[in-house]
């Protein structure tokens, strides 16, 4: 299966650092999403991924995913050797990385819909009437 290769550094409550990292394998939705309407070489998908706000991407690891999606049939790729320099591969997205990409896409939204329900009900417990509630909350129960 392919792994997460995104990170991003944050600070913990005691000032160390902490790594908070991107769901994983949302890096395919999203790579495919990109080959959706524009064929390209990796490095140009790298710097699109950084764009997107993936960080820290290992190269490695990357082009590994890319072979990787490649074999599963939902990207495919072709040499250019039209630009000066050494040839590049080209890739784009497959009708099955269409329709996988589809998956993704509902799957994401259900996501999206727990995800917004979960901040809803957070931020109650950050503004002035969630914190005075919960505080009459505890008081009620001592």
């Amino acid at each position: 299966m392919i792994v997460l290769v995104s990170k991003n550094e944050k600070q913990d409550k005691k000032g160390t650092d902490s790594v908070v990292s991107t769901p994983k394998n949302l890096l395919i939705p999203v790579l495919l999403l990109l080959l959706k309407n524009w064929n390209a070489h990796g490095y140009e998908l790298m710097q699109k991924l950084t764009q997107f706000g993936f960080h820290s991407i290992d190269q490695g690891n990357f082009y590994r995913i890319l072979r990787q999606l490649e074999k599963d049939e939902l990207v495919s790729s072709v040499w250019d050797t039209t630009s000066t320099g050494p040839a590049k591969r080209i890739y784009s997205i497959t009708s099955a990385g269409e329709q996988y990409l589809d998956i993704w896409a509902g799957s994401l939204e259900q996501y999206q819909k727990i995800l917004q329900q979960f901040f809803n009900m957070y931020s109650t417990f950050f503004t002035t009437a969630g914190f005075t509630a919960m505080k009459e909350d505890k008081d009620e129960q001592s």
